[in-house]
């Protein structure tokens, strides 16, 4: 009996965790300010609840940022014809989507462009983003 209390609250604590971690669009994201990035992919982290990528982007002054670009679960984007693979260091992208309400370097992504480096070039693949739910949460 102990053990299976112990595993009860041992999965209960890992739900709420998974939970807790996921968020809603509209917490993180503002939906009104778009916008388009060309840059370097330097970082891919393929991870539940949702897959981040990194990228080196050079603005108008010639300043090079690291933006965090926020994608769907893996699940989703396997399911749109994604890969682990289809990202690589190096590789150069373009992404679209809506920036961080707080106006860090951080851009939930709705498409992904990839360049004629890429695994699929020229190639526009759906990013299965929360900002693409029908709802607002």
């Amino acid at each position: 009996m102990k053990k299976l209390l112990a595993s009860g609250l041992l999965l209960g604590g890992m739900l709420a965790g998974t939970l807790a971690a996921h968020h809603s669009f509209s917490a993180e994201f503002d939906r009104n300010q778009k916008i388009k990035l060309e840059g370097v992919v330097t970082k891919v982290e393929w991870t539940n609840p949702h897959v981040w990528i990194y990228f080196n982007a050079i603005d108008a002054d010639g300043k090079v940022t690291n933006w965090g670009a926020e994608l769907g679960p893996p699940h989703g984007l396997q399911g749109r014809g994604w890969r682990r693979n289809t990202l690589e260091i190096g590789s150069k992208i373009t992404v679209e989507g809506s920036k961080a309400k707080n106006g860090s370097a951080r851009v939930n992504a709705q498409t992904i462009t990839l360049a004629a480096t890429g695994g699929r070039p020229g190639e526009t693949l759906d990013a299965n983003s929360s900002q693409n739910d029908k709802e607002t949460k």
